[in-house]
């Protein structure tokens, strides 16, 4: 009997306890540089799971990212992997609007209806628009639209993540940051 009660209080002690995807905080977020390079975007996982998330944003064939991933195309704008079940509409990703400075990061908007880009464009909106095996990250030829940076310039604006050190810029991002001004 005593054994059921330590099991029972155990039980009320850890399912009150906040899940990780709660504990998602602006020091959550770092400098891309901290993080895995895959191709033209990062990726970390804030479970420690990084060689599963690298093996699938690998993957020729697509496949579904591991909870805890953290996927990063530029500075100021995230997606984190959440729980099973969180919203199967979004296949469990939460999208963050990210405001970053050399002070570190805030979160502008988190969620997936509300959080749109610097460009105006909503992220769930593009990102639905991959293909199944793809798990909602866009690439090239994942089906969704292109979005209208160049991968040049997506190189630039990773390379100046005010979060990281300062490395010299080319002359080719000198115009990429002056083409971006346009926008």
């Amino acid at each position: 009997m005593r054994a059921l009660h330590v099991m029972m209080i155990g039980l009320v002690w850890v399912t009150g306890l906040p899940t990780w995807s709660s504990e998602i905080t602006e020091d959550t977020f770092r400098c891309l540089n901290d993080m895995t390079a895959v191709r033209h975007f990062y990726v970390d996982n804030l479970l420690g799971n990084v060689n599963d998330t690298v093996a699938v944003a690998n993957s020729p064939d697509g496949g579904r990212y591991p909870e805890g991933s953290v996927v990063q195309l530029v500075p100021s704008e995230a997606m984190i992997k959440r729980e099973a079940g969180f919203n199967p509409a979004t296949n469990d990703w939460e999208f963050f609007e990210l405001d970053v400075g050399a002070d570190g990061t805030r979160i502008a908007k988190r969620g997936f209806v509300e959080v749109v880009n610097k460009f105006g464009g909503n992220c769930f909106a593009c990102h639905v628009q991959a293909e199944s095996q793809w798990d909602l990250i866009c690439d090239n030829n994942h089906g969704c639209e292109p979005i209208p940076l160049t991968r040049s310039i997506i190189k630039t604006i990773q390379k100046t993540d005010p979060r990281c050190d300062a490395t010299p810029l080319t002359d080719e991002d000198k115009a990429n940051l002056k083409a971006l001004r346009q926008f």
